[in-house]
């Protein structure tokens, strides 16, 4: 029975946090939207659910209406709740992609009602990929979120980098902080600073987070918190904290899957600063193909097709790249002619397509760049559940599920997945991924 229940409001997200959970030491399977109880527990439940020790539900609620969203969120707790679990984890991204009206704030509050909890942590920071939060405000690669690139995200400009404001306009309640020195000063000087806060009405408070000796802190301090918001960044502190209570006993090798043969090619939707330099560093190297947002306008089925006759040939050569990506110039171009949503989804839709195409055409590992990009291609390939494996980068890990692509009359095919939220991993990511799992 799964001890830590986790709700992603992205399937990247998802899976940088079971990324996460798995190196630290928790066996841990990603499900696609919410499960039924079936799913996860009883006599018919899949074996590697029933095995885990964390279950993270990938919902697609970053964008989609506040009433919406809360109302997915709380059906997933539910589930997790009546599958045993016994803490629980609201993931969002480390860059806190959300607007004023929310969705994080109103979430995360209705998730403490929910399960009748006075205070949580928003604790967004990951060191280690260049997201620290200090004083309250989130530093990305060393400059303030409004002036990361995050400002002119399309869906989620973050056009302020403090966070105790930003979620405050999101939240009912008050927010608080618990600032470095705090932490600085161990377990009990958080949790005292904690219990002031709630002393005063705040339910939520940001943490401020600098480096792994944060983490471990924040982690020994809340890991009897019933619910902990943030980023993956916290869960690197969480299974040691858990297993030092008694509650979990950690494994070597989580995160072992079993080799994958078969093509490989990469689906890139993202446009974040850093997939558009990995598709350049790829491009140089390796056969890659832009999807033009007009041309899908004008005639959706022929562009597809052509993107599949331009790439099955080459399958068999090496790695092949199909993409969207483009410059914020360029994206907002599109969007002018055709409108912010319709661009989106056409370019969604198109991807999703094409990896049909490229897993039927024997396509077995396969790499997706952008969360909204990942949720269109694994909802297409009929995905309800992947086991987390080892990592390739900070917070993408390979991935295996089983789908059935290819017809009616065979079985399920195994098929490795990397699900690459747009600002994570190296120039060099595409070209050391692709053989990564071979």
């Amino acid at each position: 029975m799964a001890f830590l229940g986790c709700i992603a409001d992205d399937f990247t997200g998802a899976t940088d946090l079971a990324n996460n959970l798995v190196r630290e030491g928790m066996r841990c399977v990603q499900v696609i939207g919410v499960p039924t109880l079936e799913t996860v527990v009883g006599p018919n439940a899949n074996a590697d659910i029933a095995q885990a020790d964390a279950i993270v539900v990938a919902l697609k609620s970053r964008t989609t209406p506040v009433a919406e969203a809360v109302a997915e969120s709380r059906a997933a707790l539910a589930v997790l709740q009546q599958a045993g679990c016994q803490r629980f984890f609201f993931k969002y991204c480390s860059t806190f992609d959300s607007t004023p009206e929310g969705n994080i704030g109103p979430v995360a509050e209705a998730l403490l009602d929910d399960l009748q909890a006075d205070f949580a942590i928003a604790a967004p920071a990951f060191p280690v990929t260049g997201r620290i939060v200090e004083d309250g405000i989130l530093w990305v690669n060393g400059v303030p979120l409004n002036e990361s690139g995050m400002q002119h995200h399309p869906l989620t400009p973050m056009t302020d980098a403090n966070l105790v404001r930003w979620l405050g306009a999101q939240s009912q309640s008050e927010v608080g902080l618990i600032d470095a020195h705090t932490i600085d000063d161990g377990v009990e000087a958080v949790r005292e600073r904690a219990a002031d806060l709630q002393s005063i009405d705040v339910r939520l408070a940001i943490v401020d987070t600098l480096n792994a000796d944060h983490l471990d802190t924040l982690g020994q301090a809340f890991a009897d918190a019933a619910l902990i918001t943030g980023g993956s960044g916290i869960a690197l502190g969480l299974p040691a904290a858990y297993e030092q209570h008694g509650d979990i006993q950690r494994r070597p090798n989580a995160g072992q899957l079993e080799a994958f043969g078969g093509h490989c090619a990469i689906v890139s939707g993202s446009c974040s600063t850093q997939t558009q330099a990995q598709v350049a560093a790829f491009a140089a190297e390796h056969p890659a193909l832009a999807l033009d947002p007009l041309a899908l306008a004008n005639d959706f089925d022929q562009a597809v097709d052509a993107a599949l006759e331009w790439a099955l040939p080459k399958l068999a050569a090496g790695p092949v790249l199909v993409y969207s990506t483009d410059a914020p110039e360029a994206v907002a171009a599109a969007q002018a002619q055709l409108g912010n949503a319709q661009a989106g989804e056409l370019v969604e839709s198109a991807l999703a397509r094409i990896s049909q195409g490229l897993v039927d055409a024997g396509v077995r590992r396969l790499m997706v760049a952008g969360g909204e990009t990942s949720g269109a291609v694994v909802s297409a390939l009929g995905v309800d559940w992947l086991r987390i494996g080892p990592q390739i980068d900070p917070g993408v890990p390979w991935t295996s599920t089983q789908i059935s692509r290819l017809s009616d009359n065979e079985s399920p095919v195994a098929l490795a997945l990397a699900l690459k939220s747009g600002n994570f991993g190296d120039t060099d990511f595409f070209t050391r991924a692709t053989w990564s799992s071979s």
